[in-house]
């Protein structure tokens, strides 16, 4: 019974995405992923995601044939939506301030508040996209 329970650590290790990054967002990948069905000689490709959101909003991406190579219309927009996040973090530190005089908290807060808002940005338009699941 032993060898069985090591055999199926040993599968669960290798399907887990311990490192992985989101292909949506960059955050770390939870166990929800895709995998290419269409066997060939090679490796399948597959992609891993934090959420069922972030995996919904590829999926529909994937439907449409579009890539994730350049910045989609949603991520310009989302882009756009946290510039407003972080305006109001500058407006606490002061336009006049240069980068380079940014304290090391400074810097963390403002790149916290950048990612944050266009998290947020992605997830609300995802919920608003109705799109299916292909599984």
């Amino acid at each position: 019974m032993a060898a069985l329970s090591d055999t199926a650590a040993a599968r669960l290790r290798l399907w887990h995405p311990r490192g992985a990054l989101c292909a949506v967002c960059r955050r770390p990948a939870r166990g929800f992923g895709w995998f290419d069905p269409v066997r060939s000689k090679r490796p399948r490709h597959s992609v891993w995601f934090c959420s069922m959101a972030c995996q919904g909003f590829w999926s529909g991406l994937a439907k449409r044939g579009l890539g994730m190579v350049d910045l989609t219309e949603p991520e310009q927009a989302a882009i756009r939506s946290a510039m407003k996040t972080v305006a109001e973090v500058m407006e606490e530190i002061g336009w006049e301030t240069q980068l380079i005089d940014l304290t090391e908290p400074q810097v963390l807060t403002l790149i916290e508040v950048a990612i944050d808002g266009f998290q947020n940005a992605m997830l609300a338009t995802s919920k608003g996209d109705e799109t299916e699941i292909p599984f």
